[in-house]
């Protein structure tokens, strides 16, 4: 068995971590866009992104902050921690889409509860 000591925070194998819920569920639109995304950056046109590098970027969430995403909160991490990093998008363009995205949803009366 492996150093417990060696393993990262999000490797499990082996480990108890509960039952498994298997059966399907009614995705979010945000969930159904962020995989919608993955599928465009990755693609054989694109190529801006290899399923490997998703998977280093959910990695390299620290285990505080990776215990509280979902599933797909780390895949959008990931995803644009990428894209970050590739140049692809810049964070003062990031900053400035969030920024206009949360004015609408304020506007239309989200609370965010």
């Amino acid at each position: 068995m492996q150093d417990p000591h060696l393993r990262r925070h999000h490797d499990m194998g082996g480990l108890d971590a509960g039952p498994v819920e298997q059966g399907e569920h009614v995705y979010d639109p945000w969930e159904k866009r962020t995989d919608a995304i993955m599928r465009l950056v990755s693609d054989k046109n694109r190529r801006l992104m290899t399923v490997d590098e998703l998977r280093r970027g959910i990695e390299e969430i620290g285990p505080n902050v990776y215990d509280e995403m979902t599933y797909y909160e780390r895949w959008m991490t990931s995803i644009t921690n990428n894209l970050l990093e590739k140049g692809v998008i810049h964070v003062d363009e990031l900053g400035r889409k969030m920024a206009e995205i949360e004015a609408r949803w304020r506007a239309a009366g989200a609370t965010g509860e």
